[in-house]
């Protein structure tokens, strides 16, 4: 497998092969709990092994270059678990900001954030647009998968709430290294009182501010029981092939007509 690593050439390489029809990915994840079961690296490992798949399969075609992943980045809804690793609101956009810079230097005009952390998701929308505004590239934001509380797709038996380390989060560390994953105290943690609201929900019409406490001690929420690797085999597949389709519309995305 061949991946177009940006960090990987030398800088007289840079004007040779980059150009404005290149198009940049940030992998984008986090350092935070995961409950008992998943480790901290989740968000950063799904996030990683899916661009660089993407790349490795449509690089060549689209011209794709794979950025270092970045990993500490906002986090702070897990504060109150020791070991999760956060940045400040302004510390993660000054950072967002200079991979824009970066990016726009080498001539490039399409530069793509690919985020495996759903809490990175509204502050990243504003990166985007400034750094839109303020280097002129075109940005893009884009997930392995939609988050539920996103209005993703979620099973129903977790009520469309496993947003944390549940059935498809941890099978797909099941996939990618089963190593890491302690399936031995996985339990089911999804909060059903609140399936009951029809808009004050994950994925409903009136979002709120939530802490990973807030829905008890262990930290997850959703119901990682069920997990298999053999199911995370087809997610990470599943999400390799949309993602590759993805990038090809982005690729050939203009805002000129």
């Amino acid at each position: 497998m061949v991946v177009r690593r940006f960090a990987e050439l030398r800088h007289p390489q840079v004007p040779q092969l980059v150009s404005e029809s290149s198009v940049f990915i940030q992998p984008i994840g986090a350092v935070e709990q995961h409950g008992p079961h998943l480790p901290f690296v989740t968000d950063l490992l799904i996030a990683s092994s899916v661009a660089e798949a993407a790349v490795a399969d449509r690089g060549d075609e689209l011209d794709l270059w794979l950025l270092e992943p970045l990993a500490y980045t906002k986090s702070n809804e897990h504060a109150h678990f020791p070991g999760s690793v956060w940045l400040s609101v302004e510390t993660l956009l000054g950072v967002l900001d200079s991979v824009g810079r970066a990016v726009a230097s080498t001539g490039a005009k399409r530069l793509v954030f690919f985020n495996g952390h759903g809490g990175n998701t509204a502050l990243l929308g504003v990166a985007c647009r400034e750094i839109r505004l303020k280097y002129g590239l075109m940005t893009f934001l884009m997930h392995p998968s939609i988050p539920p509380d996103h209005g993703g797709a979620s099973t129903q038996d977790e009520l469309g709430m496993g947003i944390h380390a549940g059935l498809h989060e941890t099978s797909m560390v099941l996939h990618l290294r089963p190593d890491l994953v302690a399936m031995d105290v996985a339990a089911r943690n999804v909060p059903g009182w609140l399936a009951d609201n029809e808009h004050v929900r994950f994925g409903g019409g009136v979002s709120f501010g939530w802490l990973a406490d807030d829905f008890g001690p262990d930290g997850h929420i959703g119901d990682p029981t069920g997990a298999s690797a053999e199911l995370g085999k087809s997610l990470f597949e599943a999400a390799v092939g949309r993602v590759g389709e993805q990038l090809a519309e982005v690729a050939r995305f203009s805002f000129e007509r």
